[in-house]
């Protein structure tokens, strides 16, 4: 039988869903193609790249069969089952309805990616096609069969494809077609070894969707959180828990790469390590939604990572604590939407930001006050970062955004100096750790004075991006919340004014900073960027913080709009395509979402 490789392109960032094992992770599209997995952690080597590529460079598509010469069908229905993290999708066809289930196990040995079909009504003609393509889509694997087994071997790696359906291969991609009858199920998995291993064991794939179902409610039973928003928090903590790498603790930005916050163009980054900024406002999520566990074992994580070298204190780090991250162009993937470069690892690793040692002790300070098991070492930690920053606060840096133009002395990331030395403060005052008590306490009040004076516009009552700028930042929305200044102070209250006249979209959503167009801008980078999510939950928690809840309200529900039918949420939204854009899902998205449901919820500000 002649077979022609299906149409397909990548779908909308939205139009994915994602499943995970906590060290890993896939997104599967609404037409039931399995775009992105990268075996066996989150960092390592896609084996199926067409998110950022074309079906040359990998995919595993399973739904129902169609023309080689049209696109594949779309489910008409999809949801996650109940509280995890197992997608259903279900197709309507002419012969009738089907279901697929795709989940991956928490992983209990080899990694799993499992596909279980199941038949509804009717008979349904179905088709998997698997195109694996190792190193980024670049390496193109040795298939054969090993003791009925079909295995796929590319070097180190080895991924093995066990069904009970009959399996053919045809220009370099493994098919199978069947028929699938109501009540019928039929599972397809792909297991990832070390090629000099043995064969990882049979799947057992009902087994392990029981148990799959089974960690993830007894997982969101932890929750703590009770109020009307319950459904977009529980979500987000899902999502929270899928982006932590279990053996470790640490918590990745994002499971992609180099998807776009603007398409056709070049700020595309790989967003698969842990930022500690990130790490740290995550952590203080789940810490207020009941979840110490993973709140211990990050602090585990970080006293690891950082070790006995604070003043050397990296932004982020590999899921395990490794430092050297080294940027790199992956020349044959023409990205997502055409939007190259696609990178690998990430140059801002080594960048100087002083907000991070503000956002490490803020979050240490929550793990204190929320009992935590205390640390020693942790305290001995913060105490070190405090000796770093009292030389160095005064210095320039690339900021909370990364800016890869000149260093400039950022107003928020002086805010957040002044945060690390003010909970290290009360650290020391609750007598569990001993410092330099008044001498930090002149720091603080002298950081803070340095603050008001020279990254205000007094003609224009706001606080500027940097000393002596022009331009807003929206990241000087953290100043209330961070208890630098009271939210009833009129420079707070000036400068919210202030960002939502000049760093409003036309929908109300809020930009991270202006950017240039064509041009480079403080970012040293040309083109533009959409809304930042993270940014316009700040906002609204500083109208809820002012007074003008119900304003606040109705902006976090017109963000609460912007997920997809699954409650996920990119990095950014582009008010002129209107759609998401940045790597998704995204941390620092669903972070503030949790954050803002929380602050809305105490203040009695929900509808309904």
């Amino acid at each position: 039988m002649a077979v022609r490789l299906e149409l397909h392109v990548a779908g909308r960032i939205e139009d994915y869903a994602l499943i995970g094992d906590m060290q890993t992770a896939a997104l599967v599209c609404r037409d039931g193609t399995v775009d992105w997995l990268c075996l066996p952690r989150f960092d390592s080597h896609a084996i199926f790249a067409g998110l950022l590529g074309t079906e040359e460079h990998g995919f595993w598509r399973l739904g129902p069969a169609h023309a080689s010469d049209s696109p594949p069908p779309t489910a008409a229905r999809r949801s996650y089952r109940g509280d995890s993290l197992i997608l259903e999708s279900e197709w309507d066809t002419p012969r009738g309805t089907v279901r697929v289930i795709d989940f991956m196990p928490p992983r209990d040995g080899a990694p799993q990616l499992i596909r279980i079909v199941e038949g509804v009504s009717g008979r349904v003609p179905m088709r998997s096609t698997l195109r694996m393509r190792f190193s980024y889509g670049r390496v193109v694997p040795w298939v054969h069969k090993h003791e009925g087994r079909t295995v796929a071997v590319a070097g180190p790696d080895s991924v093995w494809f066990d069904t009970e359906a009959e399996t053919y291969g045809k220009s370099l991609t493994t098919y199978s077609d069947f028929t699938v009858a109501p009540g019928e199920r039929i599972a397809f998995t792909i297991s990832w070894e070390p090629s000099h291993k043995q064969p990882p064991a049979l799947p057992e794939p009902e087994q392990s969707l029981t148990a799959t179902e089974d960690f993830w409610r007894e997982w969101v039973e932890h929750c703590t959180y009770h109020g009307p928003y319950r459904e977009a928090v529980i979500r987000s903590l899902i999502t929270l828990k899928a982006l932590t790498y279990a053996p470790t603790g640490g918590i990745v930005a994002a499971p992609t790469t180099s998807l776009p916050e603007d398409i056709g163009g070049v700020r595309n980054w790989d967003y698969r390590y842990t930022w500690l900024r990130d790490a740290a406002i995550t952590l203080s999520s789940l810490l207020r939604t009941g979840y110490r566990e993973e709140a211990r074992a990050w602090r585990e994580w970080l006293l690891r990572a950082v070790a006995g070298d604070p003043e050397n204190l990296q932004i982020m780090y590999g899921i395990a604590g490794e430092r050297e991250l080294g940027e790199a162009e992956l020349d044959w993937l023409p990205g997502y939407e055409n939007s190259a470069p696609v990178r690998v690892g990430n140059g801002a690793a080594h960048q100087l930001q002083l907000d991070v040692y503000g956002e490490v002790t803020e979050a240490l300070h929550l793990a204190h006050m929320t009992g935590l098991a205390r640390n020693d070492y942790a305290s001995l930690l913060q105490l070190k970062l405090i000796r770093y920053l009292e030389d160095h606060w005064q210095e320039p840096d690339e900021g909370i955004w990364e800016v890869r133009g000149p260093r400039r002395h950022f107003v928020h990331s002086k805010v957040m100096a002044w945060v690390a030395v003010d909970r290290t403060i009360k650290l020391i005052e609750s007598g569990d750790a001993d410092g330099p008590l008044e001498r930090w306490k002149e720091l603080r009040d002298e950081i803070h004075r340095d603050v008001c004076e020279k990254g205000y516009d007094k003609e224009r009552n706001t606080f500027t991006q940097s000393y002596g700028s022009k331009e807003l930042d929206a990241s000087l929305l953290l100043i209330p919340q961070m208890g630098f200044l009271p939210p009833d102070d009129k420079r707070v209250i000036g400068t919210i004014e202030a960002i939502q006249r000049e760093l409003s979209t036309s929908d109300g959503f809020i930009l991270r900073y202006p950017t240039q167009g064509e041009h480079e801008g403080v970012d040293g980078l040309s083109g533009d960027e959409g809304a930042f999510l993270a940014c316009s939950f700040w906002m609204a928690d500083d109208l809820a913080m002012i007074g003008r809840v119900d304003e606040a309200r109705k902006l976090f529900e017109r963000l609460l709009s912007l997920r997809n039918d699954l409650g996920l949420l990119a990095e950014e939204w582009d008010p002129v395509r209107q759609r998401q854009v940045g790597n998704f899902p995204q941390a620092f998205s669903h972070v503030p979402l949790i954050d803002t449901a929380l602050r809305l919820t105490a203040s009695g500000a929900y509808g309904g």
